[in-house]
């Protein structure tokens, strides 16, 4: 049974990651903690055994942090997020994989255990999500296309989680969410994040 994790990372460039924070810390200070968060998403997927894909946000970089032999890489399209995320799933798909899980590159309390345990968990449920604190989440998996999933959400804010559910709901699919956990997307989640550590 074919697995795959998405990988969706910003190209870590001066201006262009985490707008938010950048408004808040600056954008030199904001790419070294993104770029942080890229060197920690790669440290908890390398050593999973699933194949892996890097779906970048304007260019693949042949020459990074993610391994060519260990990452296939490919380029976002679509849109918006969630048009993005389900194109990225249904070239998956149609490739023959049957469970696949999506993580962003800004949870820093993710790790492969989660992973593994979301696709545990997809030998029994239609759908896997671990939640984050801002109201959006940090991961989803799927064992089939779920389009609904992707569309007339509110990318980026407290509503994406919620709606979800209610889609879910609707649809009539099993779900299983695991634990939750904190992106960093403001100066406040940053400095959570660090008190966290020490």
């Amino acid at each position: 049974m074919k697995k795959a994790i998405i990988i969706f990372a910003r190209n870590p460039e001066l201006g262009k990651v985490k707008t938010r924070l950048a408004k808040q810390i600056g954008d030199e200070l904001t790419l070294q903690v993104y770029t942080e968060m890229l060197h920690h998403t790669h440290d908890i997927t390398c050593h999973l055994d699933y194949d892996k894909f890097v779906y970048y946000s304007d260019h693949i970089n042949e020459n990074d942090l993610w391994e060519n032999d260990q990452y296939e890489k490919r380029l976002q399209e679509g849109s918006s997020l969630g048009d993005r995320m389900m194109i990225s799933f249904f070239e998956l798909f149609q490739q023959g994989y049957a469970k696949i899980v999506i993580i962003g590159s800004d949870c820093p309390e993710l790790t492969g255990f989660i992973i593994d345990d979301a696709f545990e968990k997809l030998h029994t449920h239609d759908v896997v999500i671990g939640p984050s604190t801002d109201g959006g989440y940090y991961l989803l998996g799927l064992t089939h296309l779920l389009p609904d999933l992707f569309k007339d959400k509110e990318w980026s804010t407290d509503k994406v989680l919620v709606e979800t559910i209610k889609d879910i709901v609707r649809l009539k699919k099993s779900s299983y969410f695991l634990t939750e956990l904190s992106d960093i997307d403001t100066a406040e989640d940053l400095h959570c994040f660090q008190q966290l550590l020490k």
